[in-house]
């Protein structure tokens, strides 16, 4: 049976086998059986390589640990309000914090004030696990490739002309982009490190948009 560890544009945990191309964490979210318990445990959420360094995974959901986690891309991540781990994705990081603080000139360094910022950006209010994600409204014609939409209860990829709809094992069903307004699961500034045109050590599409988009 798959853990509860997959990660949806929404931001919340799901079961299910299809792994992704994209792992992270937001600290321990489960107890000593494993159960999922909260939505997450720190402030810093980042999102990783699959692999790095030839490290070995013990298993999953280990007690005290953090939770092991989940994308089907990056785009998945940052509609779930991650950014680039430090650690072993250090380049990426330090090109996000460049832009970062292209958007936020006033912020003070460090990885402390990014993650306050950004958590502010992607749950409605507090430091609880139950607090609702954030969404934003904006004119479709403004969103950047890799932005996240909400339409009909279901989360839609902004992919050129298209909207691709989100599934845990890839994307399966395309539509064209609408006028007028958005609903932008995507943080706002995460939209904005799209638009400036971001590419990372890891896939920021699952191949399944282009394969759709093409079809």
């Amino acid at each position: 049976m798959p853990h509860q560890n997959r990660v949806t544009p929404f931001s919340e945990l799901v079961a299910d086998p299809a792994r992704g191309l994209v792992y992270g964490n937001r600290g321990c979210l489960h107890d000593a059986e494993g159960v999922i318990k909260r939505r997450y445990g720190v402030r810093r959420w980042i999102s990783c390589r699959l692999e790095f360094r030839g490290w070995q995974r013990g298993a999953f959901l280990q007690p005290g640990k953090f939770t092991e986690l989940f994308f089907l891309d990056e785009a998945t991540a940052f509609a779930a309000g991650h950014r680039p781990c430090a650690l072993c994705r250090n380049e990426d990081y330090r090109k996000f914090v460049t832009m970062w603080h292209e958007l936020h000139p006033g912020d003070e360094a460090g990885a402390d004030p990014l993650d306050a910022r950004l958590h502010e950006e992607r749950v409605t209010s507090g430091v609880s696990g139950g607090h609702a994600q954030r969404r934003f409204e904006a004119p479709f014609e403004t969103l950047p490739d890799g932005t996240f939409v909400v339409l009909a209860e279901a989360a839609f990829l902004v992919y050129g002309d298209l909207l691709l709809r989100w599934t845990a094992a890839g994307y399966d069903e395309a539509r064209a982009r609408p006028d007028g307004p958005a609903t932008v699961l995507t943080p706002a500034s995460l939209v904005e490190v799209l638009r400036r045109g971001w590419d990372g050590v890891v896939p920021l599409l699952h191949p399944s948009a282009a394969t759709h988009a093409a079809g």
